[in-house]
């Protein structure tokens, strides 16, 4: 085989992987925001080659990248776990949070139409089923997915991008709101509310109603992060 046969063929197999490790990646990511993982959950790579059907080359390139964006950390030679967020980082992303979520509810109220708002009604509906059946994990996969219907109405990609890397972070810590926020249908309510302000075509309401569901997720997630400070 010449040089240039030899050449070829590895820049396929770079690319090839490199296309593998982005795909590993962006499915980690998304399982992380969608809360898939509890803080403290081990992510073994030989443990996501397998779930993803990747090498893992792939698979190690994905975790060493979210390692480095903060959302996964290295705690020992070969361990990298799902983080737990301290109060001063959670009160951070929620400042940006509030900022960034309400701008995206208040840019892109006005262009829900009818098919959204059904959307929205039925992913609630689904969440709420969730709640009272306890299955905490699939309301988390359901609420990301309400949320962002609302805030890709916006149509301003870099916005939504950076809203994504907040989302990275704080989804594992999600688990925290639960049984509490399920019990007291907080984020229901906050839900419901956003949605009839959509129906009736007001930004404000809407931009309100999601700050209130961010607000109130931090008051509880911020109870959680003290209580574990105190039993360490």
């Amino acid at each position: 085989m010449n040089e240039n046969a030899t050449g070829e063929e590895s820049s396929v197999s770079d690319l090839q992987s490199g296309r593998l490790s982005d795909f590993a990646y962006s499915s980690i990511k998304e399982q992380l925001t969608r809360g898939a993982y509890k803080p403290g959950h081990k992510l073994p790579i030989r443990s996501v080659a397998e779930m993803l059907n990747v090498g893992a080359t792939p698979a190690r390139e994905a975790i060493n990248r979210l390692v480095f964006e903060g959302a996964l950390v290295m705690v020992g030679p070969k361990t990298v776990i799902v983080p737990h967020l301290d109060l001063a980082a959670l009160y951070e992303v929620t400042q940006m949070r509030l900022a960034l979520e309400g701008l995206a509810t208040e840019k892109g109220a006005l262009r829900a139409t009818n098919d959204v708002v059904d959307k929205l009604l039925a992913l609630q509906e689904k969440i709420t089923l969730s709640l009272d059946e306890k299955r905490y994990g699939d309301a988390l996969h359901d609420n990301k997915e309400f949320h962002f219907t609302i805030y890709r109405l916006c149509e301003m990609p870099h916005l939504l991008s950076t809203i994504e890397a907040l989302w990275l972070r704080v989804g594992a810590s999600f688990h925290d709101l639960y049984p509490e926020f399920a019990e007291a249908k907080y984020g229901v309510h906050n839900h419901l509310a956003a949605i009839e302000g959509l129906v009736d075509k007001d930004p404000s309401a809407v931009r309100a109603a999601m700050e209130n569901d961010i607000r109130d997720g931090y008051r509880r997630l911020k109870k959680a992060a003290q209580e574990r400070l105190k039993r360490q």
